[in-house]
């Protein structure tokens, strides 16, 4: 299995996944161009794509979908939920397909296996990708380390964590009291010490790697983000940053 996250933030959001013939994108957050650039760098074809999957409407992670879909010819998986609270953003799409929070889709020898999440959208989901008995993890937009989540992050061979802001830079900030609340709530975003500790939690053999995932602009920095993961997993994990403003690695799952 092969993958690359094209940008990870709340500017936008995308992550390729290629195993064998099957190629997936999942989110549509940045524009078809630059998601097209970005593809190309690592010799991928955007049009070669088998799918789209959305994890939930929020614009970061959807505001392109429709646009991907009239270029490219790919068809959109998504919620029924997700594609109510999407509406007139899907009305020019003419090849939607519904999976159901929970569920598993199948594209041939790949299982994508959804997890409902309770961050605050309406129907939001995360990933767990496998083929040939190795497990990817995409986690993002989480709003709490709940349960569902530690057991399938031990599941994983690798993962991309959300790991999205700093506590003291939160309160810090020049946000409002609402925002603060809305982020470190349970339904808002895992902070560097939540994620930290759901992966020095995590039963089972050692990721082979953890991307670091949807890194907040305002209220945290790579370096810090990976400074406090160092703290509880040493070297045991070996850790990268999904950019926000750039494709990132290539990395395998093997």
């Amino acid at each position: 299995m092969i993958t690359f996250s094209l940008q990870s933030g709340s500017s936008g959001n995308s992550v390729y996944v290629e195993a064998g013939d099957v190629r997936l994108l999942f989110d549509a957050g940045i524009s078809a161009r630059e998601a097209q650039g970005r593809m190309a760098r690592h010799g991928r074809d955007i049009r070669q794509v088998t799918a789209l999957i959305l994890s939930h409407e929020h614009g970061d992670h959807s505001r392109c979908a429709s646009t991907w879909h009239r270029l490219f010819r790919f068809p959109i998986y998504l919620t029924p939920l997700t594609h109510r609270a999407l509406g007139h953003a899907l009305k020019r799409t003419h090849d939607l397909r519904y999976f159901l929070a929970g569920g598993t889709l199948e594209f041939g020898p790949v299982r994508v296996h959804t997890l409902r999440t309770p961050h605050d959208a309406v129907d939001g989901v995360a990933f767990v990708v496998e083929c040939d008995n190795r497990r990817l993890g995409i986690f993002s937009d989480l709003g709490n380390p709940f349960d569902g989540l530690r057991a399938a992050l031990s599941m994983c061979d690798a993962a991309y964590l959300e790991s999205n802001y700093d506590p003291a830079m939160l309160m810090n900030s020049a946000y409002s009291p609402q925002l603060k609340a809305r982020i470190c709530g349970a339904q808002g975003h895992l902070s560097n010490g939540e994620a930290a500790e759901l992966v020095n939690a995590r039963s089972g053999p050692p990721l082979q790697w953890l991307s670091l995932a949807h890194l907040s602009e305002h209220n945290n920095h790579p370096e810090l983000a990976l400074s406090t993961h160092r703290a509880l997993l040493g070297d045991r994990v070996p850790l990268g940053i999904a950019s926000r403003d750039a494709v990132s690695p290539l990395m395998s799952v093997c």
